[in-house]
C-alpha cells in the first residue's frame, strides 16, 4: 500500500505562476529606455542569449549567511546572467541603470500571473488537510511575489536555494524542506515543471514527484506527468 502523502511541495515560477508576457520582451522594452539600439533581430537574439546564459549559470547557492549579503549575492548572480545576455546582443552605456530597473521589475507581482487553476488547487488541498510548501531556486524576491499574488498564506513553508545553501536538483534542499514538516520523504510529493530539477531531483531524494508538462514537451519520459495543477488532486486520490 502506498504511503499517505502528508505534504505537497510546489516549484514556484512556471508551476504556480508565470511571467506576465515574456522575459525577452520585458528586457528589450526596458533596455531601449536606457539606450539599447533595437533591431529587427533583437527580440529573438535576447531570447536565445537568455536561454543560454541561464543554462550556463552556476547554481544560485552562496556562502553568505547574513540576509543583506544573501540579497546582494542574489543580485550579483542575476547581474552576471543579464550582462551575459547583453554582452552577446549588444552592451550599452547605461546597462547598470537598466539592470537596476529590470531587477526591480521582476520583484513586482504585476510582472507575474497565476495559472488559472493555481488558487483553486491550493484551496482544495488545504481543505483536505494536506500541508503545503514551496521548494524553489527562485531568489528572495519570491516572498514579495507570493504576497502580491495573494497566495503566500496558502503555504506552511517556503524553501529557496539561496537560504538553504542548496539548489535543486540537490537532495539537500528537498531534505531541508521535508524536515520543516517532520515527515519522511515518501510522505511528501513535489510538483514542478523541470524534468531534471523537479521530477528527477525529488525522486532521487526519495519524494514522490509529478512533472508538470503543460506543453507536452516531455512526451515519453518515464516519470508521472500531469498537464495542469488540478490533476494533483486526482493523483492523490489514486494513491
Amino acid at each position: 500500500m502506498s504511503t499517505q502523502v502528508r505534504v505537497v511541495f510546489f516549484d514556484a515560477a512556471d508551476t504556480l505562476f508565470h511571467v506576465n508576457g515574456a522575459v525577452e520582451e520585458i528586457y528589450l522594452r526596458h533596455a531601449v529606455e536606457f539606450g539599447f539600439r533595437e533591431t529587427g533581430e533583437s527580440l529573438a537574439a535576447i531570447k536565445q542569449a537568455f536561454g543560454r546564459a541561464f543554462r550556463e549559470a552556476p547554481p544560485p547557492v552562496f556562502a553568505a549567511a547574513d540576509p543583506a549579503q544573501i540579497k546582494q549575492s542574489e543580485r550579483l548572480w542575476w547581474f552576471d546572467i543579464v550582462h551575459s545576455v547583453f554582452y552577446r546582443v549588444g552592451i550599452f552605456e547605461r546597462f547598470d541603470d537598466f539592470f537596476d530597473r529590470v531587477f526591480e521589475v521582476f520583484e513586482d507581482p504585476a510582472c507575474w500571473k497565476l495559472f488559472p487553476e493555481t488558487r483553486t488547487t491550493l484551496d482544495r488541498l488545504r481543505s483536505q488537510g494536506v500541508e503545503l510548501g514551496i521548494i524553489s531556486n527562485f531568489d528572495s524576491r519570491l516572498f514579495a511575489v507570493l504576497r502580491g499574488l495573494d497566495i503566500a498564506q496558502a503555504f506552511d513553508t517556503v524553501t529557496i536555494s539561496s537560504l538553504a545553501r542548496a539548489a535543486k536538483p540537490s537532495a539537500r534542499i528537498f531534505q531541508l524542506a521535508i524536515d520543516k514538516h517532520a515527515v519522511d520523504p515518501d510522505e511528501a510529493l513535489h510538483v514542478g515543471d523541470s524534468l531534471r530539477d523537479d521530477a528527477e531531483g525529488a525522486a532521487k531524494a526519495g519524494l514522490k514527484s509529478l512533472l508538470l508538462d503543460r506543453r507536452d514537451r516531455h512526451r515519453g519520459v518515464h516519470v508521472p506527468t500531469i498537464r495542469t495543477l488540478d490533476e494533483v488532486l486526482a493523483y492523490l486520490a489514486d494513491l
